[in-house]
């Protein structure tokens, strides 16, 4: 329930407490619904009150299901003496009294109704389309529309209420903290939607996304670049429109400044990976800018050379998938970018993160995906490895954890003359 629907029930309820509330009361004792000493008991555990709640936040009209649930709920919540006290004042009302109070109470019932997903949109839709509003009003209205969208169902709906398009307007807000809830709840929206990715593809907000990445303030810039990666996943015409943008020389600039906050360059090797995790169907894989652009590549191995182990595993997963494409060929990742000797370095870094028993483990999932990398980048290369290797006892062999430095970069395996 929102803060506004809880505001509304709390200014009800105390209109119920002086003395409205006694009518439903008095009317309820009539009916044997319950006994005024169970009018005055107040819940005696958590479970109780919890059940005396007559209300369902999860309903989507919400509110209370009935007078005697309200009743329950403004007892559970309310002093025994002013209780009494309005008891007693009721007792002194004529029955046609007791009925007018009992209309005008359920005219106020009908007020604490939780309207539906839909008129919470139409609402916050139609506050934004307010150009009166506050910029305090305005956050709120984008900050409801961000739990609003994440429903599927409700994501689909968004673009018949005309909300898309009021929200985009709002990536050219002059407020930063403005532009990029828009541009969070876009992201919020499109993921994995490949409805809400074409309505919002069509209405022009990838080049305005793209731009928003180069902004100096790094939360909107992050949450830009997370919402352009929603729209593209899996989308070939907004991957297409992203190529045409020159998204890879966005990237490689974020990738190849070391200055640039590393958050946002999580995300950019993050969206390498979503643009490398499948073959992209209709698109030869030598035409793919990422495949030719080979300073780019080497902006990807770089960061294998970073101190974070998660900007890491991300570039790693990216290297992957690249090699798995089989494009470009092995020797632009050996002699260009240098990858076998940065696999190398990287193995080392990870061995010695091993002995932090804080990281060990982390290391050890960050190493077997390097190991990974490199059988799949000497395979493409055509080489044999060089000894005779064994598999790697299991994490709790003893012997394996007094050796696990002596492991290598061959994917968990141990050579038989290393593990003794």
């Amino acid at each position: 329930m929102g803060r506004r629907s809880r505001a509304s029930i709390a200014a009800i309820c105390l209109l119920l407490l002086l003395g409205g509330w006694a009518v439903i009361a008095s009317a309820a004792n009539n009916n044997n619904s319950f006994s005024s000493v169970d009018l005055l008991r107040k819940p005696q555990s958590q479970e109780d009150s919890t059940d005396a709640l007559a209300y369902d936040d999860s309903h989507s009209d919400g509110g209370f299901s009935s007078l005697e649930g309200m009743l329950q709920w403004a007892i559970g919540h309310s002093d025994p003496a002013t209780l009494k006290e309005a008891s007693q004042d009721a007792q002194r009302l004529s029955q046609n009294e007791l009925k007018n109070r009992q209309m005008e109470l359920k005219e106020l019932m009908e007020k604490l109704k939780m309207p539906s997903d839909a008129q919470l949109m139409q609402i916050a839709i139609d506050d934004l389309n307010n150009f009166s509003l506050s910029l305090e009003d305005r956050q709120r209205a984008l900050q409801e529309l961000l739990i609003l969208v994440e429903p599927i169902d409700n994501a689909n709906d968004f673009n018949k209420l005309g909300g898309f398009a009021v929200v985009i307007q709002q990536l050219n807000h002059p407020d930063s903290d403005i532009r990029r809830s828009a541009a969070w709840i876009l992201g919020e929206a499109s993921q994995n939607n490949p409805v809400v990715q074409r309505q919002v593809l069509e209405l022009g907000a990838l080049a305005k996304l793209m731009k928003m990445v180069n902004s100096s303030s790094v939360e909107e810039a992050t949450k830009a670049l997370y919402a352009v990666s929603a729209l593209i996943r899996s989308n070939l015409a907004g991957q297409e429109l992203f190529y045409a943008e020159a998204g890879d020389y966005m990237l490689q600039d974020i990738l190849s400044n070391s200055s640039i906050d590393i958050k946002l360059r999580k995300k950019a090797v993050s969206l390498v990976g979503v643009l490398t995790e499948s073959p992209i169907e209709n698109m030869e894989l030598a035409e793919l800018p990422f495949f030719s652009n080979r300073i780019f590549l080497k902006s990807v191995v770089d960061l294998t050379a970073s101190d974070d182990l998660d900007l890491q595993e991300k570039a790693l997963a990216a290297i992957k998938n690249l090699l798995q494409f089989g494009m470009p060929e092995p020797l632009v990742f050996k002699d260009f970018c240098g990858l076998d000797g940065a696999l190398e370095r990287m193995r080392q870094h990870l061995h010695n993160l091993m002995a932090d028993e804080y990281l060990r483990d982390y290391a050890m999932d960050v190493e077997s995906l390097r190991s990974e990398v490199e059988m799949i980048f000497l395979r493409k290369l055509g080489k044999e490895f060089q000894h005779d290797y064994i598999m790697c006892p299991s994490p709790t062999d003893a012997t394996y954890l007094a050796q696990q430095f002596a492991c290598c970069a061959c994917g968990g395996l141990l050579s038989r003359g290393e593990l003794y």
